[in-house]
């Protein structure tokens, strides 16, 4: 199963390579995520990264949870 971060204007989805409860809590945190990427010199993981980019990029959006059983 793989878990993902869907916006429900656009429909556009991404694919992050972490389960359910994480990428809630990036969701959830985005802020605090986005405040501790400011201040570390060895980045983030590539997943946070990815979300980061696409919560940044729906704004305004809803952003809900999504889950796909086939992969």
């Amino acid at each position: 199963m793989r878990y993902g971060l869907a916006c429900e204007d656009c429909g556009d989805v991404a694919w992050l390579g972490q389960g359910l409860l994480h990428l809630r809590w990036l969701r959830d945190r985005e802020h605090i995520v986005r405040e501790v990427a400011e201040h570390t010199s060895s980045g983030l993981d590539m997943w946070m990264m990815e979300g980061l980019e696409f919560l940044a990029g729906h704004r305004g959006h809803a952003v809900v949870l999504v889950s796909d059983k086939t992969a």
